[in-house]
Formats: structure tokens, C-alpha cells, sequence
């Protein structure tokens, strides 16, 4: 049985992923932003620990995998499925929103991953979703996809470091889903964007099997749409 800590359980995808993990026979600790949802049972899983956190607290995200760790015994797999989008020309984004999204996409993800790593062994698992973003940032969105991006080279790095102890890094690509994650956007609105993919099928196909170790793209995604922006 796997032991994963979910970091972003209160979200679409980290939701969708908690509650596979936990059909599947998984023990799973949960970690989210919305305490309200968080604690909602009828949401995630009932008999999961849960602890909440916030992305700018950084040594608070670093201690999220001891904590999953010592609720559940042991801990073999993370998925970190945190992040916040943003639009508008760099010149129309102020310095408030630019730190939020460097924060919240990328070294708060990167605080969870750094606490989790001393833990994890051989044949253990970290999953970290960044987006398709990373492989076509459009215009209007040079923040969040320098965010995206810069949590994506870290990925790329950290996996290589990890390869010689047998634990895998996977960089989740997710394309642009459905479900209103670009419509709470910190700042700007959405351009028009083509309609998205089914969550559940996406988080299947590009988080969980990767994770499981299902042979597929080395960033467990597929090539988006062509001049679409993904998100």
C-alpha cells in the first residue's frame, strides 16, 4: 500500500487525485489552502489527516511530508498540485500579484517537494503539476508562465539529482483543463480559450498513471492544442 501526501487536496486537480489515490487502497494525507473545504468529508476522503497551509509560509509547506509522514506511518509518494494563474501584459502587473505568482506556482511547490525528498527511498514518487504553459507561453501571461517555468527547470534538475537513489520526479503538464481554474485568476482576466479537457480524465492520464509508473511521456502529458494557450 502506498502512503501520499496530497498538497492541494482543496483544489480540482488535488482533489480528483486524493480521491482516486484513496479508492485505489492508497493511505493518503491531505494538505490544502481552503480549511473550510478541507474538513469537508463529504469533498475528500473522511478518514484522511488533514492539515492546512498557506503557500507563502514556505517552512510551513517544507514541513507538510514529515507531518504526512509521521500521520501515516511512512510516505512514498507526493503530489503537489498547488498554483494560481494570472494574466495581463508585464507592464499592467504590478509587484504584488508577480511575487504571488512566483510564490503560490513556484517556491511554495518547491518548499514541499525540498522536505519531502530527505524522506522518500527507493521506488518512491514525487508529482508536481506545472502545465503545458511551460512548452508555449503566450503572450499575456509572461508571469505565470515564467512561475510555471521556473518550477518546471528545478524539476528538471531535482529529478536528475534523484535518478541515483531510485526516486522519480515527475513534472505533471496537465493541459488546460475545465473547471474555472483561469476564472480565479490574482490578477487580469483570461483570454478566450478553447474548451478545456475533462479533469478526471486528465488527472487519470497525466498524474496518476505517471506517478504509478505507467510508461508515457517523460512529463506525463501530451501535446496540447496547437497556438491554444495552456494552462
Amino acid at each position: 500500500m502506498n502512503a501520499v501526501l496530497v498538497v492541494g487536496a482543496t483544489g480540482t486537480v488535488g482533489g480528483l487525485a486524493a480521491r482516486a489515490l484513496h479508492r485505489q487502497g492508497a493511505a493518503v494525507a491531505l494538505a490544502g489552502r481552503n480549511a473550510e473545504r478541507l474538513a469537508d468529508r463529504s469533498l475528500l476522503p473522511d478518514d484522511c489527516p488533514r492539515r492546512a497551509f498557506d503557500a507563502y509560509d514556505l517552512d510551513g509547506c517544507e514541513a507538510l511530508a514529515p507531518w504526512a509522514a509521521r500521520s501515516l506511518g511512512f510516505l512514498d509518494r507526493v503530489v503537489v498540485a498547488v498554483g494560481v494563474a494570472g494574466f495581463g501584459r508585464a507592464e499592467d502587473v504590478d509587484e504584488a500579484a508577480a511575487e504571488h505568482l512566483m510564490t503560490v506556482n513556484a517556491l511554495a511547490p518547491m518548499a514541499v517537494v525540498r522536505g519531502a525528498l530527505p524522506l522518500l527511498g527507493a521506488g518512491a514518487a514525487v508529482a508536481v503539476v506545472t502545465g503545458r504553459v511551460v512548452d508555449a507561453p503566450p503572450q499575456g501571461m509572461a508571469d505565470y508562465a515564467a512561475a510555471k517555468t521556473a518550477l518546471a527547470a528545478w524539476l528538471g534538475v531535482v529529478g536528475r539529482e534523484q535518478r541515483s537513489r531510485g526516486v522519480r520526479v515527475v513534472d505533471v503538464r496537465l493541459p488546460h483543463l475545465e473547471g474555472g481554474f483561469a476564472a480565479r485568476a490574482v490578477t487580469g482576466s483570461p483570454p478566450k480559450l478553447p474548451p478545456g479537457a475533462d479533469p478526471a480524465a486528465a488527472v487519470e492520464r497525466h498524474l496518476l498513471a505517471p506517478l504509478a509508473g505507467a510508461p508515457g511521456s517523460p512529463h506525463g502529458a501530451l501535446p496540447g492544442t496547437p497556438g491554444a494557450p495552456q494552462l
